[in-house]
């Protein structure tokens, strides 16, 4: 038998077909600075000039983990993408920048075109709802690296920021407050451990709450940050009030706060400031996770943080509000060194 590449489990037609397909898709995410089509050697995107005087870019890459497990458990995979998404522009957004393109990287061993279609579903979705644009990829067939119907995502996100504006937690000081954004459930982090303190039948059963996509906090965090939509902080500038950013995922609260913190200063947590979700609660019990476990690997109902001066508290959490987005002050900023404490 004569070998060529599709008989090696490699079907380039397929894939360009599938590619011509999501086009149309993809458009719908541009913004006026993407100029060239998907399906070239490269993506072109044109920062708008008059928007930056002195312009940083920021960027991240990271994928959904083991979260994939439960979508095809179910056999469901129109919003993981959006989770590819939500990792780094909620990571970029923690320097107070704002996203401007993404792009994805889909490898597969032989999985259904409508698997595919939906997952691209879900990345676009979560790029309209961060306000970037998909503007390129890969789709990688890999024969015999992944099992039939198995498939892995990750995703590339660059963001801009002004130099005067990069939020980096320098300022962050004792005396300082600590609002709690409210989660959409487990986001995309601890889900090996999830796992293994839920029985298939229960991750089944459960499979609506495990696969909620993770929240994208762009925009209300960047109105917070836009001095001029709201002059109801008492003159003073949001940038200015939020001295510091942090997006709950792996590692939580005990890693995730403390990467922002100066040297002299604690953060301390007040759990009860807020109601736990059920689903927390189920997989701690189920699993026999001790409580510092849970809160070094699980959201807990909180996917990001903000550290603020107390005058702002009020103006802040009203204006989330707004967004249909709950918040807490979850605790404050003591003398310390560069710690979190739970209490």
């Amino acid at each position: 038998m004569k070998l060529d590449y599709k008989k090696s489990g490699v079907d380039i037609k397929s894939a360009g077909m599938f590619k011509a397909k999501i086009k149309p898709l993809l458009r719908k995410s541009f913004s006026r600075e993407v100029l060239k089509d998907i399906g070239g050697f490269g993506s072109f995107f044109s920062l708008a000039k008059e928007k930056y005087n002195d312009l940083v870019l920021v960027s991240s890459a990271d994928g959904v983990g083991t979260k994939l497990k439960v979508a095809n458990l179910v056999n469901k995979h129109d919003t993981i993408g959006i989770d590819a998404v939500a990792m780094n522009v909620n990571d970029i957004l923690c320097a107070g920048a704002e996203p401007l393109f993404f792009l994805d990287y889909i490898a597969y061993s032989k999985v259904q075109e409508k698997t595919l279609l939906d997952i691209i579903k879900g990345i676009n979705n979560g790029c309209i709802e961060a306000g970037c644009s998909l503007i390129g990829g890969e789709t990688a067939q890999m024969p015999e690296f992944y099992k039939e119907g198995e498939y892995d995502i990750a995703g590339f996100c660059v963001g801009a920021v002004e130099r005067k504006n990069i939020i980096d937690g320098s300022k962050i000081e004792a005396g300082d407050i600590v609002i709690g954004l409210e989660s959409s459930g487990l986001h995309s982090n601890g889900y090996s451990l999830a796992r293994k303190a839920l029985s298939i039948n229960e991750q089944k059963r459960m499979s609506k709450e495990l696969l909620k996509p993770t929240r994208i906090y762009v925009k209300p965090v960047l109105s917070l940050l836009s001095a001029i939509r709201y002059p109801c902080l008492a003159g003073r500038q949001a940038l200015s009030a939020i001295k510091g950013i942090s997006h709950i995922t792996g590692g939580a609260f005990y890693d995730k706060i403390s990467r922002i913190l100066p040297d002299n200063v604690n953060v301390r947590i007040n759990k009860n400031a807020w109601e736990l979700p059920k689903i927390f609660k189920l997989i701690q019990n189920k699993g026999s996770i001790a409580d510092k476990e849970m809160y070094r690997t699980f959201n807990m109902g909180i996917g990001m943080v903000l550290i603020l001066e107390p005058q702002s508290v009020k103006a802040i959490i009203s204006k989330l509000a707004e967004f249909k987005l709950k918040s807490w002050v979850i605790g404050e900023v003591i003398k310390g060194r560069k710690e979190v404490e739970i209490l």
